[in-house]
């Protein structure tokens, strides 16, 4: 091993732009200075998260592809404990600015994937790769090696501005304003180890979209988004871009709120570098669960915010970099590799009329298309991207892009050469339709790899993928257009929330077993640049989740007006209906004897989890008044969404809140019985019994979810808007979900209930 650092180093020696090359060797020397035990392992976890190094989860040894599990080395690793990168391998994550990639970096991906990895590289909902299993003694042999041809994995993850994303058709889109490519590029490099960006809490994304319908660029969501505009001056067309700022997923999910309507693209680097010195000045440092940018605008409002972006924009020392990064950005275009044509004829071919109908879209560039691969959960082999490479390089200048939807765009495709192209790339099953249709499932890694992971994300994401794809024939096209998209738990990697049908994992105690369960969001919108967010409606056993995606698409089918879209039904019909659907989903659930699969989680024929819930008179007797207080407290949460869709804002949040006393008081009661309903008495004892105690506390968000509660307590008889009533609610949703853990906990070793405190 250390013979193969030793040649890598001296081959790329002198060869790798600066100060990748410096920074490389650094990393390798505190690497060694860590195992020496010299460095803190805590100052030299930021070290390698920003350098794309993460700690991996070693749980179940499988992983689903979409077909079968398959056994992943070093499975024998224990499922819990303190899994760093010295104890078992890790993931490593590479930055794709803008998902622009050509075949000779797709060839270096698959000998880095086959030689140290499982010889998989999966692509990421933010355009980027990720190898897993990595030992983190490769890693600066890798890095030397995607440096070589123009890769790098600096700040890929940790407090930094993690990788800029675009819209994959940009520069080849007929609805876009201008091709933000060249753009996305110079923000990247331009902000990519910069002193103003190196003081952050928390990461920080931005994303970039050439129009504002689509959800292409997905800039609603995102820490700074920017969409193309022009405006007339001085005689002639100016670019520029409307540009947001504190977005967000996550547990609460945060919409982009407007910084300025345009800012002339001579304005892009100093703007943004300006919002980051705000960020790095005055975001939170202490509390990570308050550290994104998306709270310090909630602080502040986005007046306060946009005053003190503009008066530090004026204090910036002029850099010469801000125009130099930008030059040739309006002439910047790729080019065709061959002649423009038409499409060939179909000739009865079924496979490849499907294919074109769903992965080929038009070029603005007449006689020009876009040919999607579609990736099944993101993953494809290192013999894979070697074909692949080749059929980029045969058929186009080398115009390839990796997508949000964890798929590749290739583009420039003459149209005279699909037909040839799809063969290509059947024979080395990557022809597979349906991108970005209903079957083309989003999964973040969840429970496969991730620490957080709570239910099979992947799992579930594949289960759904292979029954879709099999009655693809029978279903309505407007099912066809939907979006599915599935997380592991509620932090949203899986981006659920922007979905026409989300999934996040949660976890539920049934017949004295835990059982894997996904709460079921709707009410997402996917256009309009993840236009609007949404909510939990019930939580399904993970093996009836395919159950309620039938369900529910049938009932659009069958109640949606002509041309209906699914956010508009959705907003008409109301989700109280969906959730009678569903409900009989969760009754009656089987035995563990009856039905054992149903108490272990796809993917893996291990049960689930055992929970202990006691016996005696006393404990039914607990149990029992916990689990009715608890569904009242769900049951009102359910209703404050309702309140919300229905435009009834103030009882939406006051709603959301009895959610909150509901669900504290519920618990509370397992330790204390005599527990009164007045909010000020129940938020006493929670405190002392569960807050004091840490009992409530997450091993990965700490008091985050308590902090909810407290919050929610001390703001009661505010005055609601729509986006702090949906905060509420979301709160109050996450809240509830951290009460099941913490019984789960409680049963497995149970406190005595007590008559007086």
């Amino acid at each position: 091993m250390k013979a193969s650092h030793a040649i890598w180093k001296e081959q790329f020696r002198g060869k790798l732009p600066e100060p990748i090359g410096s920074e490389i060797d650094q990393f390798e020397t505190e690497i060694d200075l860590r195992k020496q035990g010299k460095i803190d392992e805590k100052v030299f976890a930021e070290t390698r998260l920003r350098r794309g190094a993460y700690g991996q989860r070693y749980d179940n040894g499988q992983r689903y592809d979409g077909t079968e599990s398959r056994k992943l080395p070093y499975a024998d690793k224990p499922s819990k404990g303190p899994n760093t990168m010295w104890d078992a391998p890790g993931m490593l994550r590479i930055k794709i600015p803008f998902g622009g990639l050509n075949p000779r970096q797709l060839e270096t991906m698959a000998e880095l994937a086959e030689e140290y990895s499982d010889g998989i590289a999966h692509v990421t909902t933010r355009q980027d790769f990720q190898l897993h299993f990595i030992h983190i003694e490769n890693g600066p042999s890798i890095m030397r090696r995607l440096a070589a041809v123009g890769i790098t994995t600096r700040e890929a993850c940790g407090n930094a501005v993690r990788n800029v994303t675009a819209c994959p058709f940009a520069g080849v889109c007929s609805d876009e304003v201008f091709d933000v490519s060249p753009y996305a590029h110079a923000l990247a490099w331009f902000l990519m180890g910069h002193p103003d960006t190196m003081d952050f809490g928390r990461k920080f994304k931005p994303a970039f979209s050439g129009c504002a319908e689509h959800a292409c660029g997905l800039t609603q969501m995102h820490d700074i988004g920017y969409t193309a505009a022009v405006r007339e001056a001085d005689g002639r067309l100016q670019r520029g871009f409307k540009i947001v700022v504190g977005g967000g997923l996550g547990p609460v999910p945060r919409q982009a709120r407007l910084l300025v309507e345009f800012a002339p693209v001579e304005e892009l680097l100093p703007l943004t570098q300006a919002v980051c010195r705000v960020f790095g000045k005055h975001g939170e440092k202490k509390n990570r669960n308050a550290a994104r940018i998306k709270f310090l605008v909630d602080k502040w409002g986005i007046e306060k915010f946009r005053e003190e972006v503009f008066a530090t924009r004026k204090e910036l020392r002029e850099d010469p970099r801000w125009l130099d990064r930008l030059k040739g950005a309006e002439e910047a275009t790729e080019g065709p590799l061959k002649p423009p044509g038409q499409f060939p004829a179909v000739n009865g071919n079924g496979r490849l009329q499907q294919w074109i109908k769903g992965n080929v879209r038009d070029q603005r560039q007449p006689g020009y298309a876009t040919c999607a691969v579609t990736l099944p959960l993101g993953d494809i082999t290192a013999d894979q991207l070697r074909a692949l490479a080749d059929i980029v390089a045969r058929y186009t200048r080398g115009s390839i892009r990796t997508t949000v939807e964890q798929n590749f765009l290739i583009r420039w495709v003459s149209k005279s050469d699909v037909a040839a192209l799809f063969a290509d790339l059947d024979a080395v099953h990557l022809g597979q339709p349906g991108a970005s249709s209903i079957v083309d499932v989003t999964a973040c890694p969840g429970t496969d790899t991730c620490k957080l992971g709570i239910s099979s994300s992947r799992g579930l994401g594949g289960e759904l993928r292979n029954r879709l794809l099999a009655k693809s024939h029978e279903l309505d096209e407007a099912v066809t257009a939907l979006h599915i998209k599935v997380s592991g738990c509620f932090n949203s990697c899986g981006v659920h929330h922007v979905a026409d049908l989300g999934f996040y994992g949660v976890s539920r105690t049934v017949n004295g077993y835990k059982v894997p369960h996904f709460q079921v969001v709707l009410g997402g919108q996917w256009e309009n640049n993840a236009g609007s967010y949404g909510l939990p409606i019930i939580a399904i056993a993970s093996k009836r989740a395919p159950d309620a995606v039938d369900r529910i698409t049938d009932y659009y089918v069958k109640h949606r007006e002509k041309a209906e879209k699914f956010y508009a039904f959705i907003k008409r019909v109301g989700k109280g209906p969906i959730r009678e659907l569903l409900e009989p989903l969760n009754q009656n659930l089987p035995s563990h004897n009856a039905e054992p699969g149903l108490y272990s989680d796809w993917g893996d024929p291990r049960q689930y989890s055992i929970g202990d819930i006691g016996v005696g008179e006393c404990a039914g007797e607990v149990v029992s008044r916990y689990q009715f207080e608890l569904t009242a407290a769900e049951r009102l949460v359910f209703e404050a969404g309702l309140h919300l869709d229905g435009g009834a804002v103030q009882q939406a949040g006051e709603t959301a809140y009895a959610a909150f006393m509901k669900a504290a008081r519920a618990l509370v009661q397992v330790q204390y019985d005599d527990v009164s309903n007045e909010p000020d008495e129940i938020i006493a004892e929670f405190k002392v019994r569960f807050f004091d105690t840490q009992l409530f506390y997450d091993p990965f968000v700490g008091p985050k979810f308590a902090n909810f509660l407290f919050a929610a307590h001390a703001g009661r008889g505010e005055q609601f808007t729509a986006d702090t009533a949906h905060h509420r609610i979301a709160e109050a949703q996450l809240f509830i979900e951290a009460v099941y853990n913490c019984h789960n906990k409680l049963i497995s070793s149970p406190v005595p209930a007590t008559a007086k405190a």
